[in-house]
């Protein structure tokens, strides 16, 4: 049995929480951040010293934090091998899409678009420093619309770790309101990732608790 500690609003613990219920693994969560409080209690800085979440407890061994290993950790002991695959080549090929996804695009989106547009009081907006981000995310973005022009996936024709990273994403990306650029692959990608029943569980969520008006 997973222990998970993390609100479901987090879009780390959504990514989680996607990829253990494409695993069909069981699961407890605790929701802990934001307004659930708990990060600054001696109990959780035990659990991780950074005091972020998610953070994940496989049975009675040690707790795992950061979302990337955690996933990493999962899809070795419990994936199979068209998610993760085991030859070196193949492997390396989705964590390097898995990478490209955590560092170029969700740290392109996250605080510089949607911590802007949502959790930053109108007022308090500046609209040419959102452009400029968007733009910048948006060139990431359009390597991906480019790859899937051959693929159903980013690596191929199976959802991979690589999906759980980037695919989160795109759920807020396409339900802020901005002005987005027209990328019919990601699109046509970004639909096919809402058909799946984990995805609108765990990843198609509200985060109106989040905005600030």
């Amino acid at each position: 049995m997973l222990t998970i500690w993390g609100r479901k609003t987090s879009s780390n613990v959504q990514a989680l929480m996607w990829c253990v219920e494409e695993l069909g693994l069981e699961y407890i969560r605790h929701d802990v951040g934001h307004h659930f409080g708990g990060l600054d209690t001696q109990a959780f800085g035990k659990l991780n010293p950074n005091r972020t979440i998610p953070v994940l407890q496989d049975g009675a061994n040690a707790p795992l934090w950061e979302t990337g290993a955690i996933l990493r950790y999962l899809a070795d002991r419990y994936a199979p091998d068209t998610f993760w695959p085991k030859d070196p080549l193949q492997r390396a090929d989705v964590d390097k899409w898995a990478e490209w996804a955590k560092i170029n695009v969700a740290m392109a989106f996250t605080v510089p678009v949607f911590w802007q547009v949502v959790r930053t009081a109108p007022a308090n907006r500046d609209k040419v420093k959102i452009r400029n981000a968007i733009e910048h995310l948006e060139t990431k973005l359009e390597i991906a619309d480019r790859y899937l022009t051959k693929d159903t996936f980013l690596t191929g024709s199976n959802l991979t770790l690589a999906d759980i990273q980037f695919g989160h994403i795109l759920y807020r990306y396409y339900d802020i309101e901005i002005s987005r650029a027209q990328f019919p692959n990601l699109k046509r990608y970004y639909t096919q990732l809402t058909e799946r029943p984990a995805f609108r569980q765990h990843v198609m969520i509200s985060y109106e608790d989040l905005r600030v008006s």
